[in-house]
């Protein structure tokens, strides 16, 4: 077994890791036992009681957080040039269409978002190998294959994110940063989980949240209670 460094034995006496936490309470703890000199992500994990190889049980989406992530996104739009002065106007970091198709193909992928018009979808799709397993691929689902590029670049920049559960049912979401005052990341993740319980898959049997637990980066788990989300 690993050896617990001092900061984790600090961190995991200042609560009890067996118990379930109301989710204001979670968040005033979490930011008690981070300890990292820089400014830490906060992360939800929500396990859901669902079976992920059912293509009607798959939960996957789109969360705008009221406060934003606390990360500055970098978003790309692949768009005709109609579309470009929007795009520029709403935020975004990079705009055009061949000359970052050519550039994907050569490895570049330094940006957090794409969004394409559903005109260039015929020259991006062949870009699915690349930026589908960075999670980068544009999707009609999520919003990120759109007409309506000055919205969607808009929504990306205010903390707008995407979930998909994992092939084991968990949901792994970053949900702002520990320089977020406790109700903001209380809020932040209850918009989350509120969002995942709406997901619900019709199909779906038995309880549905299994568990739910939020750590920052490098820190202990604190396990949220699920019964006021009637699980």
């Amino acid at each position: 077994m690993a050896k617990l460094s001092k900061k984790r034995k600090a961190a995991i006496a200042k609560y009890d890791a067996e118990k379930a936490y109301p989710l204001a309470e979670a968040a005033k703890i979490l930011r008690t036992i981070t300890s990292t000199k820089f400014d830490s992500s906060v992360e939800l994990n929500v396990r859901l009681g669902i079976d992920v190889k059912q293509a009607n049980q798959m939960v996957r989406g789109t969360v705008s957080l009221p406060h934003g992530t606390g990360k500055t996104l970098r978003v790309l739009v692949l768009c005709t040039p109609d579309k470009e002065e929007e795009a520029k106007a709403a935020g975004a970091d990079f705009v055009g269409l061949d000359e970052f198709i050519t550039k994907i193909k050569a490895g570049w992928t330094d940006v957090d978002v794409v969004i394409a018009t559903p005109a260039t979808m015929g020259k991006v799709g062949a870009l699915g190998k690349i930026l589908g397993p960075r999670g980068l691929m544009p999707n009609p689902k999520i919003g990120t294959v759109t007409q309506e590029v000055g919205k969607a670049v808009k929504e990306s920049k205010a903390g707008k994110i995407e979930y998909k559960a994992d092939k084991d049912g968990i949901v792994h979401v970053a949900i702002g940063k520990v320089s977020f005052d406790d109700a903001k990341i209380a809020d932040n993740a209850n918009e989350f989980i509120q969002t995942i319980v709406k997901a619900k898959p019709a199909s779906a049997k038995g309880a549905y949240i299994r568990s739910m637990f939020m750590s920052s980066t490098m820190s202990p788990s604190i396990q949220i209670e699920t019964k006021s989300y009637g699980f």
